[in-house]
């Protein structure tokens, strides 16, 4: 497939790209930074006129030598600011609203016949909360309420609704991938010895990640699944981010918080089922391959 893939540059999407590109399909970058090994376009996102203008745009001098500009196929949207207190509260809020609306708008009114969005674990408040907020119910699925307190997760409320908005009115897919912590390859060694010593360490997160790797594995299954009109995916690695026990985890963390059903000795309080049922999602990356002792 040919896809426009928007923050392509970042922590996330680098990983992505490369996958997807191994995969077979052709990526255009569209990024205020350029990707090594990708072709890319700088592209304020936030200015409509240039979203439009990209979205239309040759991938490379190849594209010179043939008759018209082929069309893509699909866009992937991730490019955002990816946290609070990097930018002013608002500022998070208008780019990461504004640069998502311009993408979904384009594509529909260009006639690309699917999107697919990062959104994020942080939708379910507990990420960004003031205090120790936990969740509603375990595990954590796509119907559990959506209300943070955070510009960031607003902006991702926010851009769920304009997806869903623009699938009704185009008919098309848009299908949001709701992240969970990213985790790139290096950053087991470096990163997970402190989670096994203090597990406290990962329940803003929920006790979940997902493998940069993988990430990309669920792009993916998104690209290779039709049909679904607009869809809200949660993302994440089937097992915890801790060396304790699922029941060990809600003993010391989740006293009261109801629990839906059994869950295995190490699965994720981040449930996954709909992304494996409905695309095929299977990551297969885990911390457990790089550390031999759980501390």
């Amino acid at each position: 497939m040919r896809i426009a893939f928007t923050g392509g540059s970042g922590k996330a999407g680098r990983h992505a790209v490369a996958y997807l590109q191994a995969q077979g399909h052709e990526v255009l970058n569209l990024d205020l930074a350029p990707l090594e090994g990708c072709d890319s376009l700088q592209v304020d996102l936030t200015d409509s006129g240039s979203v439009f203008n990209a979205l239309t745009s040759m991938k490379n001098f190849d594209d010179l030598e043939k008759p018209a500009t082929p069309r893509f196929d699909a866009v992937v949207h991730f490019a955002a600011i990816p946290r609070i207190m990097i930018k002013p509260d608002q500022e998070t809020f208008r780019i990461n609203t504004m640069s998502t609306y311009n993408v979904m708008e384009a594509a529909v009114k260009l006639g690309i016949p699917k999107v697919i969005f990062a959104s994020s674990e942080t939708t379910y408040a507990v990420c960004f909360a003031h205090g120790d907020l936990k969740p509603d119910y375990l595990p954590v699925d796509e119907a559990h309420p959506t209300v943070p307190h955070d510009s960031y997760a607003m902006s991702k409320v926010a851009n769920e609704a304009c997806g869903r908005s623009f699938q009704a009115r185009s008919g098309i897919d848009i299908y949001g991938l709701r992240i969970n912590n990213v985790i790139e390859p290096h950053e087991y060694a470096a990163n997970f010895p402190a989670f096994m010593k203090d597990p406290s360490l990962r329940r803003r997160n929920i006790f979940a990640y997902i493998d940069a790797r993988d990430l990309g594995h669920m792009v993916d299954c998104c690209l290779k699944t039709d049909g679904l009109g607009y869809e809200v995916f949660n993302v994440a690695n089937p097992d915890l981010s801790v060396g304790i026990s699922n029941a060990e985890v809600r003993r010391r963390y989740y006293e009261g918080v109801p629990v839906t059903r059994e869950m295995g000795e190490r699965e994720t309080f981040y449930d996954i089922t709909k992304a494996q049922k409905l695309v095929g999602f299977a990551p297969k990356h885990s911390w457990r391959d790089v550390l031999t002792t759980e501390v």
